[in-house]
């Protein structure tokens, strides 16, 4: 059951509903533009229902198919948020926002699950309901959580949802996916190193601070190379070293580190925190210094369900042919809420040989809305076959 016609007679239009929000990028919960688009569509579409201000500025479609004694609820999901980067990609429908662009493909995604919305409302061609759920703030803001807090899942009984990310680097249309942990739990930390400042040609009279941080950059490197069991995957990245002093011969009072952890399993996780502080607490200790560590907890590890993600990629390989076995991805996907509450799975779509996510070059390959928007129309008829 390959890419259906009806995503090809649309191809045009999701184009223009793209290149739109593509013009017009908005940040973590600021879609408002996005998300009076979104329910305008879903409403004309013909949806049951239409809800907005979930999770802040999260919009809500629902529609129901022929028959629904089934009792089944699938939720499916995407984000539409932008990054607060500013583009460079020279395009005539490039951001008119200065320093916001979508540079992840949250406007393809959106437009894609729009896609499927309309075909799905206009077929209904399934025992059950669907939920269509367009998030805001996946980019850092915790969109998805915000949902969940709402009650999304149990006031519309949601008993399954997926979730759909363009791939840069893999061909076009084609799928990839992977059971268990896929996008692991991201976390940041703060850490406050306190000494005592003087000149440089006296370090004998100073507590150097920088040289405990110093310290402490390469010591959270054992974490990962003595702490943590070889299989289980953890990196600590130290992305920012302050100091308190701006001047070449003073030795500076106070250092700020501030850096990312990404782990694959809940343990892992523990364990990468209770180290950090253990040895910036010794490493302070040392030198006769003090610290602050604080450790700001993010995204947790996105978790696929088995049998929802061998059923995704069996609809993935209906539609295009093949689904490889996705890599475990170190970035976040706010998506893991969702997938706490409920079970589900999270898939792969190739965009092509385009720039990385996150680029200011990257642009969202529209030859992927065919398979992207059949893939979500067919998870919902073949999960919930009309009799």
């Amino acid at each position: 059951m390959p890419v259906k016609n009806r995503f090809a007679e649309l191809q045009g239009e999701i184009t223009e509903w793209r290149r739109d929000m593509h013009e017009h990028p908005e940040i973590l919960f600021e879609t408002h533009r996005t998300s009076a688009l979104v329910a305008e569509k879903l409403a004309a579409f013909g949806c049951d229902e239409v809800v907005t201000g979930i999770g802040r500025t999260g919009v809500v479609g629902v529609i129901k198919g022929k028959a629904t004694g089934s009792g089944k609820v699938i939720g499916l999901r995407a984000d539409m948020d932008a990054l607060p980067i500013h583009e460079q990609t020279g395009l005539e429908y490039a951001s008119k926002t200065d320093g916001a662009m979508h540079a992840c493909g949250h406007d393809g995604h959106t437009a894609m699950l729009l896609g499927a919305a309309k075909y799905l409302s206009e077929t209904r061609n399934f025992d059950g309901t669907v939920v269509v759920i367009f998030q805001p703030a996946e980019e850092g803001g915790g969109g998805g959580k915000e949902m969940c807090d709402d009650g999304m899942m149990d006031r519309w009984g949601i008993q399954e949802v997926y979730g759909m990310h363009n791939w840069p680097g893999k061909p076009v249309g084609s799928f990839a996916i992977r059971p268990g942990a896929f996008f692991a739990a991201t976390d940041q930390f703060d850490i406050h190193f306190e000494g005592k400042g003087g000149h440089a040609a006296k370090p004998q009279e100073t507590v150097d601070t920088t040289v405990m941080a110093a310290q402490a950059v390469t010591a959270m490197q054992t974490i990962a190379s003595r702490n943590a069991d070889p299989i289980d995957q953890v990196v600590v990245s130290v992305t920012s070293f302050e100091t308190s002093s701006k001047a070449f011969n003073v030795i500076p009072q106070k250092v700020h580190l501030k850096g990312t952890v990404r782990t694959m399993s809940a343990g892992m996780r523990d364990l990468a925190e209770e180290r950090i502080k253990a040895i910036c607490s010794g490493i302070a200790a040392t030198f006769g210094g003090t610290v602050e560590v604080v450790y700001h907890r993010g995204y947790p590890v996105m978790v696929n369900s088995d049998e929802q993600t061998e059923f995704a990629a069996e609809v993935a390989k209906s539609v295009s042919g093949d689904c490889e076995e996705a890599p475990l991805v170190m970035g976040g996907e706010d998506f893991a809420f969702m997938l706490e509450e409920r079970p589900g799975a999270y898939i792969l779509v190739g965009n092509g040989d385009t720039a990385m996510v996150h680029h200011p070059e990257y642009n969202f390959n529209d030859e992927a809305i065919p398979a992207g928007c059949s893939w979500w129309a067919e998870i919902v008829e073949q999960r919930m076959p009309a009799a």
